[in-house]
């Protein structure tokens, strides 16, 4: 006989990490992001599965970020009847990809949200002070009346996502959510405490942060991986 909570608990989409997390947090649990999380965390996958998989990973982040959208019933005729039938409203999105990471999502979330508008925010980090520079900043003109998708593989300090919706604060967005492959539980506790209105949606949490504001044991650098410059 099926064990049926097991089974429920198991297909459970949203977990709370643990009490310290706040319901605003999303980690997808499911079984196919979680074997491929492990994929792109191993230093042995070569630069174009590694690529694949963030692909991949972010369509499936994609599918769970977007969940809440609003939709409206509008008439149609299939071949055989005419029917009443949902399709999104509500607000416009547009993607912000933080540089140069992030781009590494736009592609596999783009396949699903095709008319989406992109934007970018061009970041670095300063070696000495892990604090953001900004050095790019590019969006459609009318990004205050969409709802925005900020995306970049990593969340470490927080200090560049905190700079990025901040930035976007500045320009009049108001709806916005994080999404990122592997979250640091500092960078969480930082980016809530900053922006307790974002909602995250993250594959995995860990731990530490080592001292160079590298998430432990995390994927490496990013950006690196994706583009072959290690």
């Amino acid at each position: 006989m099926n064990d049926l909570p097991a089974a429920a608990a198991a297909a459970e989409t949203y977990v709370n990490p643990d009490k310290a997390t706040s319901p605003s947090v999303m980690v997808v649990n499911h079984p196919l992001v979680q074997h491929k999380v492990t994929l792109v965390r191993n230093e042995d996958t070569t630069t174009d599965n590694f690529r694949r998989l963030v692909r991949e990973i972010s369509q499936l982040l994609t599918y769970e970020a977007t969940r809440d959208l609003a939709m409206e019933i509008i008439s149609i005729r299939t071949p055989i009847a005419p029917m009443q039938s949902p399709v999104l409203s509500g607000k416009k999105l547009c993607l912000v990809s933080i540089l140069r990471a992030g781009n590494g999502f736009l592609d596999g979330m783009l396949e699903l949200l095709p008319a989406a508008r992109v934007g970018h925010i061009g970041l670095y980090r300063d070696p000495e002070t892990l604090e953001p520079i900004e050095y790019y900043f590019k969006m459609p003109e009318d990004i205050g009346e969409r709802m925005v998708i900020v995306v970049d593989p990593m969340l470490a300090t927080g200090n560049s996502a905190i700079a990025a919706l901040n930035r976007l604060k500045e320009a009049g967005v108001t709806t916005m959510k994080y999404v990122c492959l592997i979250a640091s539980r500092p960078g969480l506790r930082a980016l809530q405490a900053a922006h307790p209105d974002v909602c995250i949606v993250t594959a995995a949490i860990d731990e530490q942060l080592n001292e160079h504001g590298y998430i432990v044991p995390g994927l490496g650098d990013a950006g690196d991986r994706l583009y072959g410059t290690k």
